[in-house]
């Protein structure tokens, strides 16, 4: 799904009959993102959250009637990063579906910003 904001609350409410989703996962870690995580779900859904959110703020009314499950922490990368990089080496998972930008390591800024303005997904940082 490309729509982003109340654009694509409004195509996950499409998609569910106006319901919205049963569970959502938010994993930008932004206000926008953020709150299209919440407006997404139905009532008495939920939302899940990875990661670190920067400068997001929660509005206590609208996440009051909004009536979701609002649960989240910190990404436990250390815990599953060996077995994903045991699985990528063997193939047993392409993670080139995921990166859709590669740049060399200097340019890591760069795929920062490339990620940030939606103009990749996941920069692949190679020395």
């Amino acid at each position: 799904m490309a729509e982003r904001g109340d654009d694509g609350v409004a195509a996950v409410k499409e998609m569910t009959g106006g319901y919205g989703a049963h569970s959502v996962i938010e994993a930008v870690g932004t206000q926008d993102s953020m709150m299209q995580a919440i407006r997404s779900a139905r009532p008495g859904g939920h939302v899940g959250y990875v990661g670190v959110a920067h400068g997001v703020q929660l509005p206590g009314e609208e996440l009051f009637y909004a009536e979701v499950h609002l649960l989240g922490g910190p990404a436990p990368v250390r815990r599953f990063l060996p077995d994903l990089i045991h699985r990528i080496e063997k193939r047993d998972i392409d993670p080139g579906k995921v990166f859709d930008l590669t740049l060399p390591l200097d340019q890591a800024a760069e795929g920062y910003r490339a990620m940030d303005e939606r103009r990749a997904i996941k920069t692949l940082l190679q020395p």
